[in-house]
């Protein structure tokens, strides 16, 4: 199966499926003699794992990252890490029902059509359980940047239709299972999705991320800009359906005049409806980016599907499903913009000495 790398010179290649014996990944690329904090990196799949609180998936996994290589006495190498994470509470029996059947809004249908075969467990490689193999190498990405003096932050920022305003307070994230900067709207929002669950449904969301204190000129002015592989790296999350940039579809509606982010004396901008990059090339403002989730496909009730012999049939929707991915999804989106990021830091160093 193609497609399962990304990066230049940081790069991931992520293997396994849902239910199979485990998950993992190699990363190749990382500097030699990086101090890496590896509670930090199971830090970060804690936040991601399921069955951490009452509004996600109450499958079981203990999410344990176990490195293989690339790390001596808590220093990269230089070497590739390598690393897996142990399926512990598969319960495939769960999906036998949908053995025969493809599941409306899921890959079953195209994976089927494009390979000819499919794993029915869970989804097998197009499970959102392929994420976590992401979470553990932004998180080393992460601790890189930080060294660097680079900042990640990512949030919940709309639930359904309750959105988030200017109110904002960042220590309060984690202090909250929607992953909501404000504990008034994040307990709304949490009110929504159990009465979503509730009703056997799902709904989406959205994550905000902002990557501060990056360094003017990353990035390339054609084909490879640094926000068009930001947008990539963002759709390659299981759910997207969504990408914005800064002002993002807000621009449309805009005059020039009011857009433009006039300079001050420093090279800073006044305003920062680019985003933080303009000619694809970071400019030294924060990277601003708004990521939509759609709802998660699979849902409690009965509906009309397709089987393998191209009848439709009635599938009654049954196992263990996040009700709404975006509190999930918050380290992910933190783990794709560190992966991207450093990328391209170490590709820029490498060209601009």
């Amino acid at each position: 199966m193609a497609g399962s790398s990304i990066g230049t010179l940081f790069k991931l290649t992520t293997f396994g499926e849902s239910h199979g014996v485990a998950i993992g990944g190699i990363i190749d690329g990382v500097p030699a003699n990086q101090v890496i904090d590896i509670e930090a990196v199971q830090d970060e799949l804690d936040r991601r794992k399921p069955g951490q609180s009452a509004i996600v998936t109450q499958r079981k996994e203990s999410d344990k990252v176990e490195f293989l290589s690339g790390i001596f006495e808590g220093k990269t190498t230089g070497s590739p890490i390598g690393f897996m994470i142990k399926n512990d509470d598969q319960k495939s029996n769960d999906y036998d029902h949908i053995k025969e059947v493809f599941r409306p809004s899921h890959a079953d249908f195209t994976y089927n059509s494009k390979y000819g075969h499919r794993d029915h467990r869970g989804g097998g490689r197009s499970s959102a359980r392929e994420t976590a193999s992401r979470v553990v190498a932004g998180a080393i990405a992460k601790q890189i940047l930080a060294s660097l003096g680079i900042e990640i932050v990512a949030y919940v920022d709309q639930v359904g239709s309750i959105k988030l305003g200017s109110d904002i307070d960042y220590n309060v994230i984690d202090d909250n299972p929607v992953r909501c900067p404000n504990m008034i709207v994040a307990a709304e929002m949490e009110a929504l999705i159990k009465e979503v669950r509730k009703d056997g449904d799902t709904i989406g969301g959205s994550v905000r991320c902002e990557i501060n204190h990056v360094p003017v000129g990353l990035g390339e002015p054609v084909f490879d800009k640094l926000h068009a592989d930001l947008g990539k790296a963002m759709l390659s999350i299981n759910a997207v359906k969504g990408f914005e940039l800064g002002s993002g579809f807000e621009c449309v509606s805009m005059r020039g005049s009011d857009h433009n982010d006039l300079f001050n004396e420093d090279g800073s901008t006044q305003t920062n409806h680019s985003g933080g990059i303009q000619g694809g090339i970071s400019n030294g403002m924060p990277i601003t980016m708004r990521i939509a989730f759609k709802p998660v496909a699979t849902i409690i009730q009965t509906q009309t599907t397709l089987n393998k012999v191209g009848e439709l049939v009635e599938m009654d929707g049954k196992g263990r499903h996040d009700p709404c991915v975006v509190p999930r999804a918050v380290p992910i989106v933190g783990a794709m913009a560190a992966i991207t990021v450093l990328d391209f830091y170490l590709r820029d160093r490498a060209t601009n000495l």
